[in-house]
């Protein structure tokens, strides 16, 4: 166990940095931030910015030396880094998971060797793999196999031809082509693994995405709820065995299809997720507070959400609506029962770039429906 005062280093410095810093300054820990950004949100409330890249050397010894344990919170960070680290102080979620989670491919592989539901794929290395992939792929999506995200570095693909074409504009990079199932919605599950194995997971929650970003994350999952209640139980089991096979320490998201009514895994993030930003309002540890807690080897808090909940990403499009930079006004937003507003401090909005986000709560799920719907009309936002 690391006890607090104990100073703790964070992997990036954007907003599931920050709020990872401010939980473990609730929790009496300082935290060093490693980040490229010299204005980066974590970086900015951090008790310590190192402003450098992450591979580093000489940055990376300091964080070895001056922190108890380091953690991550987002995919991308080399996994070589962690490795270094590893090999001084204790590092979770491991290089190990992380470099899993951060290659399509790899990830893809996992799910198929641990018997975990996923859809059929295969690797894409050349043209040639292009040409002779399944018939039954098509129309598919073809993507990179790192470094995508938000709808990132991936195209629908109607037919072999077009694959072809989307290969050399990815830049002919080792890709992933899946084939695109039916959509009847999406979920994810947000956990949190222990050291000693124990997993707590937070209530499944169903997504909506809008240019491939999430744009609204419903709990309880209506969906769920109308069409057959046991698939949120049975998302948490498929996600929990996911992060036991991983040997995952910290906290985990765990994308899912539900296609023609099975579940499907799309991708999985060794990191808090978008999805579980509700948990910040509507449970009583929320998914930064139970990173904490893994990474030092304290007990998980309690997963229960005590009230429904809706949340909605707030992108940068929403200050330039007027066709000129302008903060949007909060004043009627605020207004709203049972509304929580969280900006993360960043300077520059830009069009898709995630500055904040609202949560509405309540006991009741509908009335919580009809005020976040309220709330995104007093914004400008279409319907979710």
């Amino acid at each position: 166990m690391i006890p607090a005062p104990a100073t703790l280093g964070m992997l990036g410095g954007g907003q599931l940095g920050r709020y990872f810093v401010m939980a473990a300054h609730e929790l009496g820990y300082q935290v060093w931030v490693l980040d490229p950004d010299t204005d980066s949100p974590a970086g900015r409330i951090a008790d310590r910015h190192l402003c450098a890249d992450y591979g580093d050397e000489a940055a990376l010894a300091e964080l070895a030396k001056g922190c108890a344990a380091v953690t991550t919170e987002f995919e991308n960070v080399p996994a070589e880094t962690l490795a270094i680290l590893a090999a001084s102080i204790p590092v979770h979620p491991s290089a190990a998971a992380v470099s899993v989670c951060q290659d399509r491919i790899a990830e893809k592989t996992f799910l198929k060797t641990h018997g975990l539901p996923h859809g059929p794929f295969v690797e894409i290395a050349s043209l040639e793999d292009l040409r002779h992939a399944p018939s039954d792929l098509f129309p598919g999506i073809l993507k990179a196999a790192r470094l995508g995200y938000d709808g990132k570095g991936q195209a629908v693909v109607e037919d072999r031809a077009a694959a072809e074409s989307a290969w050399v504009a990815l830049g002919s990079v080792r890709c992933i082509l899946e084939a695109k199932l039916p959509l009847d919605y999406e979920i994810s599950v947000v956990l949190a693994r222990g050291q000693d194995g124990a997993v707590r997971a937070f209530p499944s929650a169903e997504n909506r995405h809008r240019n491939g970003i999430l744009d609204v994350s419903i709990v309880p999952a209506w969906q769920v709820d109308q069409n057959a209640a046991s698939l949120a139980d049975t998302a948490c089991e498929v996600a929990e065995k996911l992060a036991g096979c991983l040997k995952y320490v910290g906290t985990l998201g765990v994308e899912f299809f539900v296609s023609r009514g099975q579940l499907v895994v799309n991708e999985m993030a060794p990191r808090p997720h978008n999805s579980g930003h509700y948990t910040l309002d509507a449970c009583g540890t929320n998914q930064f507070q139970q990173q904490v807690r893994a990474l030092c080897g304290l007990p998980l808090g309690d997963a229960h959400a005590h009230s429904a909940a809706v949340m909605v990403n707030l992108l940068g499009d929403l200050w330039f609506e007027a066709g000129q930079e302008r903060e949007p006004d909060w004043n009627k937003l605020l207004a709203i029962p049972g509304l929580s507003l969280h900006l993360y401090g960043k300077q520059s909005p830009r069009v898709g770039r995630k500055m904040g986000h609202f949560t509405v709560i309540g006991q009741d799920s509908k009335q919580v429906y009809a005020h976040a719907l309220k709330a995104r009309v007093i914004l400008g936002l279409p319907d979710a």
